[in-house]
């Protein structure tokens, strides 16, 4: 009763209703709808957080092939592997706290440049073959220093968004652009990696990131719109819709819907890790070794494209609904993945896999964007990408190791379980009776 009220109150639920939105229903409108929310943050911005974003997908995933090419161990290319991603998810929340509270221009630059001589270091100390220990330092340093840059971009343009009186069907849009450029980071710095190992050496493209981070993590650091969004976000009545969490309230606990969201997300991170893991070691498995990062590029290929279409659904179906949908389409279309032992079908199966990872990341993003006060964003939006790069961290060394004693199928099986269990964090998950507007609303579309 209580959500039937919310959707009366706040007006009819499917924007169809509203002859503004009527352009909505085909890609015309879709087209249309991206190119307004372009036009709220500049043709610059996104092209700078793009390229910015890319190192954390090359080192991330190539810090596997550089370290076992190095060492000639997979399970230490995994364990160096975790350790820089555990230092991302440590240092991650604070990074997005230190923006909410000093704006992101400071922390950006700061991070950035620091990055960038982090992963210079780390690189050579690969390169010089030092002992293992030394090793997960350096990885350590390098991932704590990433400047976060992806989910800094997201709670940065979802407030100038909402300024300019976008409606949550344009909030959608640009969560959707941006988990879109998370994924296309992610096929082409695998891709980057695996051409510079085939070339030569992963370290080519680990230099490669280095100058990235530099270049363009300053240039969105110093973008205009670092300065904008905190004024926008002390100003959360202006996008005319119910004010959130303000002042000292912003400081309080955030919602329990949040914590269960990342909860979830660490499961598909497990799942994303496990995958690599299992990828790595069937392509070395078959002689390939220089196809994983082409492989991991097919998979994330499909998800950038579903990602852009995410922005079509509509409103009617809620985001617990999506949310459900999409854990349970990984439980499913994951399996195959353990039962495959040729090139072909690896291409294949991870083609169509590789479908399912944009639905979870926008949705992720979404319900933890619709409960979060404004105050707290980008310490929302960049925990909940730590959390999803815990689940990868984590994964990372054990995956390895199942693959080494047990075959790539052990890695995949992992995986699948994984995302069985966050099929089950979804399914029992409920919204908020008192949180953020959009969440309530969405209850009556589960």
């Amino acid at each position: 009763m209580a959500a039937k009220a919310q959707v009366a109150q706040d007006g009819p639920r499917d924007d169809r209703d509203n002859p503004e939105n009527r352009e909505y229903r085909g890609a015309p409108g879709l087209l249309e709808t991206y190119r307004e929310v372009i036009g709220h943050t500049g043709a610059l911005l996104p092209v700078i957080s793009f390229l910015g974003r890319l190192p954390v997908a090359m080192i991330q995933f190539g810090s596997v092939l550089l370290v076992t090419e190095t060492s000639g161990s997979l399970a230490t290319g995994g364990v160096v592997a975790c350790a820089l991603a555990l230092g991302q998810v440590t240092m991650g929340p604070l990074v997005g706290r230190l923006a909410d509270r000093l704006g992101q221009r400071s922390v950006v630059l700061a991070f950035s440049l620091l990055n960038a001589v982090a992963i210079a270091v780390y690189t050579l100390g690969a390169l010089l073959d030092l002992p293992t220990p030394v090793l997960v330092v350096l990885a350590v340093l390098a991932g704590a220093s990433i400047p976060g840059i992806g989910p800094l971009a997201r709670a940065r343009a979802v407030p100038l968004v909402r300024r300019a009186g976008g409606d949550s069907r344009q909030v959608n849009t640009v969560l959707s652009l941006e988990s879109t450029m998370d994924e296309l980071s992610f096929v082409l710095g695998p891709a980057f990696v695996g051409l510079a190992a085939v070339a030569g050496h992963p370290a080519y493209a680990f230099g490669a990131a280095a100058l990235l981070v530099a270049v363009c993590g300053s240039g969105f650091a110093l973008h205009p719109t670092g300065r904008t969004v905190r004024a926008t976000q002390e100003a959360p009545h202006v996008t005319g819709e119910a004010p959130r969490a303000r002042g000292d309230r912003g400081r309080r606990r955030l919602p329990r819907a949040v914590v269960v969201v990342r909860v979830g997300l660490v499961f598909v991170g497990v799942l994303l890790g496990a995958c690599g893991a299992g990828i790595t070691a069937l392509t070395e498995e078959l002689g390939q070794p220089g196809q994983a990062g082409l492989v991991y590029a097919a998979m994330g290929v499909m998800s950038a494209v579903v990602g852009l279409s995410m922005a079509a659904l509509p409103e009617r179906f809620g985001l617990y609904a999506r949310w459900r949908v999409a854990t349970a389409a990984a439980a499913l279309l994951s399996l195959p993945l353990v039962w495959t032992d040729s090139m072909t079908g690896l291409y294949l199966v991870v083609t169509v896999f590789g479908a399912i990872f944009a639905p979870n990341l926008i949705t992720g993003f979404a319900l933890t964007e619709r409960s979060c006060p404004p105050q707290r964003l980008a310490e929302g939006m960049t925990f909940a990408a730590s959390a999803f790069v815990g689940g990868q961290a984590v994964t990372l060394a054990v995956a390895g190791r199942l693959a080494e004693s047990y075959g790539p199928g052990a890695a995949f099986a992992l995986g699948s379980a994984a995302a069985a269990v966050a099929f089950l964090v979804a399914l029992v998950a409920r919204p908020p009776a008192e949180g953020g507007r959009e969440v309530t609303r969405d209850a009556a579309g589960r």
